[in-house]
């Protein structure tokens, strides 16, 4: 290829990435715009969110960058907004948000799951893809949010990350301690070859009223019963409750 074809071909490329960073900018000032005219009129933000995402919902990326930068405190409205205009874009609205490092991801977690519970295991899987250090906190957060989630919240994420299954359990525990045994029950039949450790880690983070029913469960899910007691025992279960298992 000559000089002057290579030439040719860079200044192309050129213009190309011009138009295009020029269109992207025109696009930006349009929402702002908007936006700005909105919420001068006395919409709310989370209604100004909602009606301009409902025309551009291909712009949700700029929509709420926008929003956030202009906005950074009203993330919660900005959040529902968005989440009552696109429901189907809660994935991306909240890593578009938790990018934005506006909040504290427990914040982000606790309005999305209240704004679209639908989608909480979405929300949770981001979240937790995110931060997976921290993943028995989004569990804990989500489920405390909304309990009626907390079956699903904690099977689908056990499966996303099996590698985070105790502390997906434990968060689960602490979120809603009465609900153990299903916890237990649910987290042997997904994993059996982790029974022990289940056992094991929901009598160390339960009340002690709770042991003797954790025990049960798990031998009801299949698990042994001396390797049940004995995992208990590791727990921190009192040895005196196990002289006989029923």
């Amino acid at each position: 290829m000559s000089r002057f074809n290579v030439l040719l071909l860079l200044c192309g490329l050129c213009t190309s990435v011009f138009a295009k960073d020029f269109a992207q900018d025109k696009q930006e000032d349009l929402i702002t715009k908007l936006l700005s005219q909105q919420v001068n009129q006395q919409i709310s933000l989370k209604n100004s969110v909602s009606s301009i995402l409902t025309r551009y919902p291909e712009q949700v990326d700029l929509v709420l960058n926008v929003a956030l930068e202009e906005y950074p405190t009203e993330y919660k409205a900005i959040i529902i907004g968005a989440l009552n205009a696109e429901p189907v874009l809660a994935c991306e609205v909240i890593q578009i948000v938790l990018n934005a490092n506006v909040a504290e991801p427990s914040e982000i977690i606790e309005v999305a799951v209240e704004a679209e519970p639908a989608y909480a295991q979405e929300i949770v899987n981001v979240a937790a893809l995110n931060n997976p250090a921290d993943i028995e906190n989004i569990v804990r957060i989500a489920i405390l949010t909304d309990p009626v989630v907390s079956q699903a919240v904690v099977n689908n994420t056990m499966t996303s990350f099996p590698d985070k299954i105790i502390s997906i359990l434990i968060g689960a525990i602490k979120a809603m301690p009465e609900e153990v045994s299903t916890f237990v029950k649910d987290t042997i039949a997904l994993f059996p070859g982790d029974s022990e450790a289940v056992v094991k880690n929901a009598i160390h983070s339960s009340d002690e009223k709770h042991s003797s029913m954790i025990v049960e469960t798990a031998i009801k899910a299949g698990f042994d019963e001396n390797s049940a007691v004995n995992a208990a025992l590791a727990g921190g279960a009192n040895a005196n409750k196990f002289a006989k298992v029923e």
